[in-house]
């Protein structure tokens, strides 16, 4: 079954950096679009950014436009979410997310940006 697992939140100063990664299991992950997503308490899900399967061709909310940066090893079965100049606004909970047909999400990796 298909599976996903984010990795690298934590705990980061404004103006700081942080790496998501997201291993994917249960599907060929070089065939699919990998999304990620985030989620701030009391708010709606949103897209934050999307990366097609070959790696070229990435899009990202206005929001993150020019500080957040989505990559992709398909050797590794990995997606990456690299988050510079951090923001107390980026704090939420980041998930990654395949479309196979149907959603999967992974159980998501806590970013919090506070000083």
């Amino acid at each position: 079954q298909v599976q996903l697992v984010e990795s690298g939140g934590g705990l980061v100063q404004p103006g700081g950096s942080l790496r998501l990664s997201c291993v994917a299991s249960g599907f060929t992950f070089s065939n699919y679009f990998m999304r990620w997503y985030r989620q701030a308490p009391g708010k709606e899900r949103e897209l934050v950014a999307i990366i097609p399967s070959t790696g070229t061709g990435t899009n990202y909310a206005d929001s993150v436009k020019g500080r957040f940066t989505i990559s992709r090893d398909n050797a590794k079965n990995t997606v990456y979410l690299q988050m510079n100049s951090l923001k107390p606004e980026d704090t939420a909970l980041y998930y990654c997310n395949v479309r196979t047909g149907v959603d999967h999400w992974g159980q998501g990796t806590q970013v919090t940006v506070s000083s």
